[in-house]
């Protein structure tokens, strides 16, 4: 099924400005100290299975959303996108979520500097705890990617493999954070919530300039050139 241009534009709006409501929701119980309870479930649940290979697989998990190992696969991803699929709008849209969701990250944290947790932890971290960073990089990543592969793969299983594995990736690196006793849960929520208000933002924008920025004899022009979708 194929919808309009003006229904997946309002649709990309309609769902940041939900995922920005959700993420206010999310601060405000923070705020009023309402959102304990459900912090202090998950955190139990995951720290009451606590082993040592549990603890190795979500030390990977936890690794893998930050630092080298993001730069190096956000690194290829870009070099995918710009040399072999020559999609050069797209690595800017890339680029925008990326660098956008680090920056907002950023600003979130220093509004609210909410203290990390202090109960069991099992690796060292310091900075602020709220919106989580690696949920917010995991999300945008994954997220960015699944968004930009998707028209790129013709069978519907092979989309419903790289929604799964996107989602799976994003879960776990957001899991591993409550499970290694470094973020609440509460603030790997709000960061999948605003990074995915980020994210369809920036869609949002991207197909609006993409499609009503540039002259119609442009476009028609473009569509006949490769390298230039």
């Amino acid at each position: 099924m194929k919808f309009s241009l003006s229904f997946r534009l309002t649709l990309a709006l309609l769902l940041s400005l939900i995922f920005a409501a959700g993420f206010g929701v999310i601060a405000a119980l923070i705020g009023f100290h309402r959102i304990s309870a459900f912090d202090r479930t998950l955190i139990d649940f995951w720290q009451s299975r606590e082993s040592g290979g549990l603890t190795s697989v979500m030390k990977f998990f936890t690794n893998i959303g930050s630092g080298w190992p993001v730069i190096v696969i956000a690194l290829v991803c870009m070099v995918y996108l710009y040399g072999v699929l020559k999609h050069r709008r797209e690595v800017i849209l890339y680029l925008f979520v990326l660098g956008g969701s680090e920056v907002l990250n950023v600003v979130l944290k220093w509004i609210f500097r909410r203290e990390r947790p202090d109960i069991h932890r099992l690796i060292a971290e310091t900075g602020y705890s709220f919106p989580s960073g690696h949920s917010m990089g995991a999300f945008s990543l994954y997220g960015v990617l699944a968004y930009l592969l998707w028209k790129h793969i013709p069978a519907w299983w092979g989309k419903v493999i790289l929604v799964l594995a996107s989602s799976a990736l994003i879960l776990a690196i957001g899991t591993s954070r409550i499970y290694l006793g470094v973020h609440y849960p509460s603030d790997i929520l709000g960061g999948y919530l605003a990074s995915a208000f980020w994210l369809s933002a920036s869609i949002w924008i991207y197909q609006s300039v993409r499609d009503y920025g540039i002259p119609k004899e442009a476009a028609r022009a473009r569509k006949g050139k490769p390298g230039l979708s």
